[in-house]
């Protein structure tokens, strides 16, 4: 059964810092990379940042260059996201999910990505 587990989010004020994690289990190797997503309140989900599962690369939006950082354990096991320098407007649930698509080869869409579970919250207050 495959799982993609979200956790650490939580509330911080704006400045602060959270690294939210991806626990993955029971992903075929048809799936190359991990992203991370985030929904606002009466906003579409967005793409964050991906990374490969099979090499070093890695995305980002550009709203959040300079300042979040994916990672991943050398086993693959465990996606993380780290958030420096939050703002207000990072306020929503982030999401874990897999794609069979190569991290930067395309835009991160939505529908490209499978595999998503309930997020976690994360609040930056000002």
């Amino acid at each position: 059964q495959v799982q993609l587990v979200e956790s650490g989010g939580g509330s911080v004020h704006a400045g602060g810092f959270l690294r939210l994690s991806c626990a993955v289990s029971g992903l075929t190797s048809d799936y190359v990379a991990i992203g991370w997503f985030r929904q606002a309140p009466g906003r579409d989900r967005e793409g964050v940042a991906c990374i490969s599962r099979t090499d070093d690369k890695t995305d980002y939006a550009d709203s959040v260059k300079d300042r979040f950082t994916i990672s991943r354990d050398n086993a693959g096991n465990t996606v993380y996201l780290q958030m420096n320098r939050l703002k207000p407007d990072d306020t929503a649930v982030y999401y874990c999910a897999a794609t069979e698509y190569e991290c930067g080869d395309y835009h991160m869409e939505e529908f490209l990505y499978d595999y998503w579970r309930q997020g976690t919250q994360v609040t930056v207050s000002s």
